[in-house]
């Protein structure tokens, strides 16, 4: 996720990256002269220690964001936390907590939020182009061959489908709904014990669900649709890069095609810190936490 982020990063108008930091002097070494970064630091301890540094981005394996998320805002830098923001519930209260105690800016890496065709998707859903949302259904698939040697499989360093593809989805669906009054979810792990595969059925007292799915195990066209009283709107494959989207009213469709990318997220922190503020409007930390929670929800349910 360092790689891809950085791949935008020549896109962003309000900063600059100055550093890296790895647990190892040589990675961080070799990634610095690759991305043509100025200074190394062989911990993370030295990076927010680093006063040329405003902001930090965490990229590491989903456990390991408290650890350097903590040590950051410690320091008083800002954190833009690559998602699923932690492994735990337990993990982002922490962060949560400190970010608000020390008056530190602090942000879920959701990039979905960010990208121009979900800002259009919002103004619609605002002005009541589809009348009330009443569903949002869903998936995002990402088929692997099982290694347990990987990342995606390892439950020490936060694998499963789960916190990897259904955060995409669950964030996406709470963007709409809200945090639901039930929560339903099956699914089936691999000899590991991480998930390879899961669906959620989320209920609400008035009526309102969302169906929502995702497997490392099949290969699916990771779509969403929303749905309203008046109308729907169609989120194209892959919907979590928000491309393409179809407005439906009257079986009328009108499309538009977007730019992705995830300098947009990051041109934003830099103008929440530009305006003095704690908390993204966008990506509060209020969704960051009630996700976490869902996604814990469905992790206790699956066998």
């Amino acid at each position: 996720m360092a790689q891809a982020w950085l791949a935008d990063f020549p896109r962003v108008t309000n900063g600059r990256v100055v550093a890296v930091g790895s647990r190892s002097t040589d990675r961080a070494a070799a990634f610095a002269v690759a991305h043509g970064i100025p200074r190394a630091h062989g911990s993370y301890a030295a990076l927010v220690a680093d006063p040329e540094v405003d902001a930090v981005y965490v990229a590491t394996p989903h456990p390991q964001h408290v650890d350097v998320a903590l040590a950051a805002i410690a320091a008083g830098k800002a954190v833009l936390v690559e998602k699923a923001f932690t492994s735990s519930v337990s993990d982002t209260e922490r962060i949560v907590e400190a970010a608000r105690a020390a008056g530190v800016f602090a942000m879920e890496a959701m990039w979905t939020r960010f990208l121009p065709g979900v800002t259009w998707i919002r103004e619609l859903v605002a002005e009541g182009a589809i009348g009330q949302v009443r569903g949002v259904q869903g998936d995002l698939t990402a088929f692997r061959d099982y290694d347990p040697a990987d990342r995606l499989f390892d439950p020490a360093l936060g694998g499963g489908a789960v916190l990897d593809l259904g955060v995409y989805v669950m964030s996406f669906a709470h963007m709409w709904l809200g945090t639901p009054d039930v929560v339903r979810a099956v699914g089936g792990r691999y000899p590991s014990g991480v998930e390879g595969e899961f669906a959620v059925l989320w209920g609400y007292r008035d009526g309102r669900s969302a169906t929502l799915s995702g497997a490392f195990t099949a290969y699916g066209p990771g779509r969403m649709a929303i749905l309203g009283t008046r109308g729907w709107i169609d989120v194209h494959p892959r919907f979590h890069r928000a491309a393409e989207v179809t407005l439906w009213r009257a079986k009328v469709p009108e499309t538009r095609r977007f730019e992705a990318g995830y300098h947009l997220e990051t041109i934003h922190v830099g103008e929440c810190l530009a305006a003095g503020l704690t908390e993204s409007p966008v990506m509060p930390l209020v969704d960051t936490l009630a996700v976490q929670r869902l996604m814990a929800q469905a992790l206790d349910q699956i066998a």
